[in-house]
């Protein structure tokens, strides 16, 4: 074999190991965002379009129990006389963040009875009629973002054993 044919074989080869560096390179990138997106979990709190428009839904759909800075309704750990229990906060204070992305989902979709059952009361009904899913995660995306990082950590960390289980 000639010398041009030698070396447009190793370039060949050459250019082969390039396109498999490449490609594992791109692919590990890739699962490493998909693993890193399920620990996040569903909601787009870092997409500052979906957190805007979930705030205008939030003032919309949620803001009257829920308050306006999300701080909830007084005593929300206590049942009032009818026994039902209090619209809780969904800031730092409240158990929002206690609970992985897909019952949040979950809830607000179908409501709290839904999901409890046996009998279980709530004032919480779902929105699943009023709002379509993207909403809803836009909502809970809005939530979301206006939580400090170590509370933001801690629930893609729940989101993250969720996932695995």
């Amino acid at each position: 074999m000639d010398d041009w044919h030698m070396g447009a074989g190793m370039k060949a080869r050459g250019v082969a190991v390039v396109g498999v560096a490449a490609a594992l390179i791109i692919g590990g990138g890739v699962l490493w965002s998909q693993r890193a997106s399920a620990e996040a979990g569903l909601f787009p709190y870092d997409d500052p379009v979906a957190v805007a428009k979930g705030e205008v839904l939030y003032a919309e759909n949620c803001a009257a129990c829920h308050g306006a800075a999300l701080e909830g309704q007084g005593n929300w750990r206590e049942r009032d006389a009818d026994g039902y229990l209090p619209a809780p906060p969904h800031d730092r204070s409240g158990h929002t963040w206690h609970h992985p992305d897909q019952q949040l989902f979950a809830i607000t979709k179908y409501g709290s009875a839904a999901l409890v059952g046996n009998g279980y009361q709530s004032r919480m009904g779902g929105f699943g009629e009023v709002l379509s899913d993207a909403d809803i995660l836009r909502v809970l995306a809005y939530i979301k973002s206006t939580w400090p990082g170590p509370v933001v950590e801690r629930h893609n960390q729940i989101n993250a054993a969720a996932a695995k289980s």
